[in-house]
């Protein structure tokens, strides 16, 4: 079963066209869907050749469709969108358009050849949003070297079972209610107020509630304190931020500054630790059950505060003073963002063309939901978005990220010595996450994820493995072995799992249903995160380290053969494509990839000759093994 027919196609506002319908009578005022489906998000999309619903009209349609979306919209300058509506059909053609002005075809040429040549307002949209993403990374870590001191202040270490729940409850209070309330607030919260005022008050949020943790004396007060920091800080910042920047950033630099979030993030949980080492001497000066935990837990402030100053001076996302009717606004909120007017103009008029592709997809959110599962091609978009951002979740990541001071305590470091290792972790998970920017659409992100699974199992298994080292004779290779395997894993998921999830999740979806799939599945994996923060103690007192970090290599192994069988690849693919490749039936699909691996063992590694190959699942299939011939995007018809 595919994707209703009606959902594929989009009524266009009769006010573009009707003064063009003579040439379109064989259009009927239909645009069809083929751009959807790009890697970036599409909210806030500029026009390229390869997908652009304008192409199917003709300039001189295009330029009158630009001057009746001006007059409609009290515009001026008519001219200047009938030109940015050209621009917008055929944006590389830019120096065969006589009616653009040197100084507009330059302001074009540079922003294709030139992209980091931005505005200062959008330098300020950069650095609101990496500061958003370090808050989010500090928020989630500082407990970690907290977590070397309040449990014992507030009788939560006493090793019996009900103290290991409680500390991974407290520990994981924040994800779940960031699965069951962030999750559900935040959309109604950005269609009231707009992405910049939830961003500013999430930031707000998390200053308040990090700050009240350090004021907590029972572990319930704590527990309500992180509750809050999820609902109300963590939840709606992951979910609003990354939209914010699509719909903000120009299409050459909107796949960078959407990286930019994960990169910063990984840099916030390295800052967290560092906050951790640098208050681990702060005397108690008095204040009961110690100072220093309690300024750990308050310092993730600094960089929520330093974000609340910068966010009044960004401007509002233009798609959603669109969605307001607010077309004036919009246009000053993207002229603010560009380096030119032809290119605000250009944005302005085909993100309007989307919204109205967008708005002719409404249905009833019990049928969007039913789609989700009874459609084959939604079903298996939501089987892939589970799997990947459950094994994000399940391939143990944060297990290191919320309690690598204990786990090197554990091991045998000093309390001091163990911060300083959790830094070096952080430090590892920032700096090896720069090479996605340069691997994720070169090589796609299934063939990421096959790549790195093994690896990270290897090394968990090594790191558990380690805990067998005798401490009292050999405790220098007892925590080398220990700190190598965390080490080394940590590099394999910064480039795999770690900068896989949340573009695939967003990609795998058709646009009708795109928000609700996204929300459920950023819901999922918040939920995961806390079964992984409540479970770890009791897990490791019952497992021990050798059988507790043996559990997650495990799933490792696991999630190769889940990514194997049931994830497509959807690198470089338009809408119509990514609707032809998740229509595939899973079980075909799954035996497709099981004889494929076993060829390319015996072409690679047992270097067999004359092996027969099977035939393409379909015409857009990309070998995610190892078959770099078959990189290239091969020529396809669309099919109207």
């Amino acid at each position: 079963m595919s994707v209703p027919e009606e959902k594929l196609h989009v009524e266009h506002d009769e006010s573009l066209t009707k003064e063009s319908t003579q040439h379109t009578t064989n259009q009927g005022g239909i645009l069809k869907t083929e751009d959807a489906g790009s890697t970036s998000s599409d909210s806030g999309a500029s026009p390229t050749e390869e997908n652009n619903i304008l192409t199917q009209y003709d300039l001189e349609q295009v330029m009158q469709m630009g001057r009746n979306f001006a007059l409609k919209h009290d515009f001026q300058d008519v001219e200047l969108f009938a030109r940015g509506a050209a621009l917008a059909r055929n944006p590389k053609d830019y120096n065969r358009m006589p009616f653009l002005s040197d100084e507009e075809k330059e302001a074009v040429y540079n922003e294709i050849h030139h992209p980091w040549r931005i505005p200062f307002k959008l330098i300020q949209v950069i650095i609101s949003i990496s500061l958003c993403a370090a808050t989010q990374g500090a928020d989630e870590t500082v407990i970690n070297g907290a977590l070397l001191f309040y449990p014992a202040y507030m009788g939560i270490a006493n090793g019996d079972q009900r103290s290991r729940w409680l500390e991974g409850l407290v520990n994981g209070a924040p994800y779940l209610f960031c699965a069951v309330v962030g999750t559900f607030i935040t959309d109604p919260a950005n269609k009231r107020w707009g992405r910049k005022q939830v961003i500013f008050w999430s930031c707000f949020a998390s200053s308040i509630t990090v700050f009240w943790q350090g004021f907590t004396n029972t572990w319930y007060h704590l527990f309500i304190a992180r509750a809050c920091l999820g609902a109300f800080g963590i939840g709606p910042k992951s979910a609003t931020v990354p939209v914010y920047s699509s719909e903000a950033a120009p299409a050459p630099i909107r796949g960078a500054l959407t990286m930019l979030w994960q990169f910063f993030t990984a840099f916030g949980i390295m800052l967290g630790y560092v906050f951790c080492l640098a208050f681990y001497h702060i005397p108690d000066r008095g204040i009961g059950g110690g100072l220093n935990w309690r300024i750990m837990l308050g310092s993730a402030m600094i960089p929520a505060t330093i974000a609340l100053f910068q966010i009044p001076f960004i401007p509002e996302s233009p798609r959603w003073l669109m969605g307001k009717g607010r077309y004036m606004e919009a246009f000053k909120s993207l002229r603010s963002i560009r380096n030119h007017e032809i290119s605000a103009a250009r944005d302005l008029f085909y993100q309007y063309v989307l919204l109205q592709e967008e708005e002719s997809f409404e249905a009833p959110f019990t049928q969007k939901v039913k789609e989700l599962v009874t459609v084959r091609r939604n079903r298996n978009a939501t089987i892939a978005s589970f799997i990947v951002t459950f094994m994000q979740q399940f391939c143990g990541i944060n297990v290191i990220a919320y309690y690598s001071s204990t786990i090197f305590v554990n091991a045998n470091f000093s309390k001091i010595s163990a911060l300083g290792a959790s830094v070096g972790f952080g430090a590892i998970n920032t700096i090896f996450a720069l090479p996605a920017f340069f691997t994720i659409d070169h090589y796609g992100r299934r063939f990421l994820l096959l790549f790195t699974f093994p690896f990270m199992s290897a090394f968990l298994f090594l790191t558990g493995f380690s805990f067998w080292i005798n401490g009292d004779t050999s405790p220098d290779g007892r925590i080398g072995a220990i700190t190598l395997g965390i080490y080394l894993f940590t590099i394999f998921y910064s480039f795999g799992s770690g900068v896989v999830t949340f573009p695939y999740t967003a990609e795998c979806f058709p646009l009708y249903i795109r928000t609700l799939g996204t929300s459920i599945m950023i819901g999922n994996l918040w939920f995961w995160n806390f079964v992984l923060a409540i479970t770890w103690p009791s897990l490791l007192d019952a497992f021990k380290a050798q059988g507790a970090f043996g559990w997650y290599a495990g799933w490792n192994v696991i999630g190769f053969f889940l990514v194997l069988w049931f994830l497509p690849e959807t690198k470089s693919l338009t809408l119509e494509e990514l609707d032809e490749v998740f229509d595939q039936p899973l079980l075909v699909h799954a035996r497709w990839q099981t004889v494929e691996l076993w060829h390319q063992i015996k072409v690679n590694v047992f270097r067999s000759k004359n092996v027969v190959r099977q035939e393409p699942l379909h015409k857009h299939h990309r070998l995610a093994v190892t078959n770099k011939s078959w990189d290239d995007k091969p020529d396809v018809e669309h099919k109207d």
